[in-house]
């Protein structure tokens, strides 16, 4: 099941006995048993009905034991397991005995986080038969804009392509953080209103002409004033705009470039498809082609590594500044 499937049944009270909610994406751990512990039981059930405790604090004996009661003022127990990461799990013997036949006004919920459950134990696979399991993956960094489109989709919301990609490249794969800002634009712009990149620097800081993605659609046209006036703004702002943020971003763009040199089909949709990203952009990928072919483009992917490891120190100078290797990366590129 999706996450937006299995919060459509916690919305209708189609519960489950068992939900195990793991992997290394907290966002979608969170939003599921925030959504358990939040809608199943209104106030004065979760008094007598609801327990949260934490896998450090807690053991599989007080689990069972927990869950092998009866709800006293509702139709549904519910015990959630927050840090269950934190359980001793070898010792899981008791509850493989409870999920051949768990009790069924209650709902137990594990939220394993920042790493995968181990598929081979026993006990996942009674989980897995038993109840609900959902595998929480962190987005790749081209996935982040479209899943800012879809979020506000959801909600009856539009964004610019650009904008979406503004706060992708600046917010990073932090979902939470990302939810955050979603949250904030949406009561600040009119639900009406297409949200844009003067919306963005408004209500998110991130300034719609010195970012990241300019610096990249400026080395596409190769416009080597507006290129230097981001580099001499992120020199000046280096908290804002950390170097490693700026080499990874050009890094990912420049591989998409070269991706798109050797597609077989062009067309906008395919392209936008193969590149990841959405078709308002494919006509800068051709653009950034035709002003970097193949050679060039496998050179500057090659400067991009070598300038990652001088801004970690090697092979350059200790008085040499972020700015200044920001600085020669750009020229470089560009000549």
């Amino acid at each position: 099941m999706n996450t937006q499937s299995i919060l459509a049944d916690i919305k209708k009270k189609k519960l489950s006995p068992i939900y195990l909610l793991h992997g290394e994406e907290p966002y979608f751990i969170d939003l599921i048993s925030d959504a358990i512990e939040h809608q199943v039981l209104d106030e004065a059930q979760k008094g007598f009905d609801q327990s949260v405790v934490y896998g450090k604090e807690t053991d599989f004996s007080t689990l069972i034991s927990m869950a092998k009661r009866y709800p006293m003022m509702s139709d549904y127990q519910v015990i959630i397991v927050k840090e269950a990461q934190n359980l001793k799990w070898k010792d899981d013997d008791l509850l493989q005995k409870y999920l051949e036949q768990p009790t069924p006004t209650t709902v137990l919920v594990f939220a394993h986080k920042y790493g995968k459950f181990d598929k081979r134990k026993k006990s996942y696979k009674a989980m897995d038969k038993a109840g609900v399991v959902l595998e929480s993956n962190k987005l790749y960094d081209d996935k982040v804009a479209g899943w800012i489109t879809e979020q506000l989709g959801a909600s009856g919301r539009k964004i610019h392509p650009q904008a979406a990609a503004m706060m992708a490249d600046y917010l990073g794969t932090d979902l939470s953080k990302v939810a955050n800002e979603l949250e904030k634009l949406m009561l600040n712009v009119s639900a009406e209103q297409e949200i844009g990149p003067a919306d963005i620097e408004r209500n998110i800081g991130i300034s719609k002409d010195f970012n990241v993605f300019e610096l990249n659609t400026a080395l596409s046209k190769r416009n080597s004033l507006k290129a230097f006036q981001i580099v001499n703004y992120f020199a000046a702002n280096p908290k804002s705009n950390p170097i490693p943020v700026v080499i990874g971003s050009l890094g990912t763009y420049f591989t998409k470039i070269l991706k798109y040199h050797y597609l077989p089909d062009k067309n906008s949709a395919a392209a936008a498809k193969a590149l990841g990203v959405h078709p308002f952009f494919v006509k800068e990928y051709e653009y950034a082609a035709r002003n970097f072919n193949r050679r060039k483009t496998f050179d500057i992917i090659h400067l991009i590594k070598e300038y990652d490891l001088k801004s970690k120190g090697m092979n350059v100078g200790h008085l040499t500044s972020h700015g200044d290797l920001m600085s020669e990366l750009i020229y470089k590129i560009l000549n």
